[in-house]
């Protein structure tokens, strides 16, 4: 992978360090926090309707989003001249997101066609790439790459095993500590990127609006039946929380969109795959 990082500062070492003292504390209450089970009614959800024989139809077919910004996420990045993203070091970070949305369709859809803690298990393994890149793709472009690594490195083995331990033991800690640690770095992110300038060639897009859309997607699982009662029964939180997160990576999405049309004008490189020689565009 290219090194495109921040030219080092002495602000950017102190942030650095900054942020790997946080995971040192997160990896402390992972281990050492409380004993925090699963919800007991954590499958029972509001909507159970069928639908031609479909099962938990609403928050099955949901899960499309995912499919459909994963699957146009691939396809932008694959179509999008090699050098316009491999220069920003991007493509990695975007395989990882637009991969992990794919996955996490399929593990979404197998859980809830029968709720259950195995089930739900390959469900949350799906998050975890996603997770990876979105972190690693905010933090090269603000503060390193090798920050970015590192973090990516530590959610994609963290998560499993956060995991694994949970459907083991019924702690449930460290995963909510990775997800509760995450959104609190995104929203560090999101600050701070709207204060520091835009450097060339970092990938820039609007983590304000994966932190709202995410924070959106919380308060719809939070409110599944409150929202199942408010709306006679017409919709519920959860398939709405599906469409919520979904819609937190279209920004990125639309990012990678504006970076192939830079790169191809007038349609010069459609259908192509990797067209390096098209030139590089910036992404912004």
């Amino acid at each position: 992978m290219t090194d495109t990082s921040m030219p080092t500062t002495r602000h950017s070492r102190i942030a650095e360090w900054a942020l790997y003292l946080f995971y040192a504390a997160m990896l402390a209450l992972a281990c050492l926090g409380p004993y925090v089970p699963q919800a007991t009614h954590y499958h029972d959800f509001a909507d159970q309707r069928p639908l031609l024989g479909l099962v938990n139809a609403a928050d099955v077919l949901s899960n499309l989003p995912f499919l459909m910004v994963g699957v146009w996420g691939l396809l932008a990045t694959f179509k999008t001249p090699s050098d316009t993203l491999r220069n920003q070091g991007a493509t990695p970070w975007l395989l990882l997101v637009f991969g992990g949305l794919v996955v996490t369709s399929a593990g979404s859809s197998y859980y809830h066609l029968l709720p259950g803690d195995l089930r739900v298990f390959w469900d949350r393994m799906g998050m975890v790439p996603v997770f990876a890149g979105v972190l690693g793709l905010a933090l090269q472009s603000l503060l390193h790459a090798r920050a970015a690594r590192l973090t990516a490195l530590c959610v994609l083995l963290g998560g499993p095993l956060a995991l694994w331990v949970w459907l083991q033991t019924g702690q449930l800690l460290a995963w909510a500590v990775l997800q509760g640690a995450g959104m609190v770095l995104l929203v560090v992110l999101a600050v701070w990127q709207q204060r520091s300038p835009l450097a060339a060639p970092h990938i820039r897009w609007p983590l304000a609006a994966v932190v709202a859309w995410y924070a959106l997607a919380k308060l719809f699982e939070l409110g599944d039946t409150a929202i199942w009662a408010g709306s006679g029964h017409l919709v519920a939180g959860h398939a709405l929380k599906h469409l919520a997160a979904a819609l937190a990576l279209v920004p990125l999405l639309r990012t990678v969109l504006q970076a192939r049309q830079l790169a191809c004008p007038n349609s010069a490189c459609a259908g192509t795959i990797g067209g390096g020689e098209l030139g590089a565009g910036r992404l912004r």
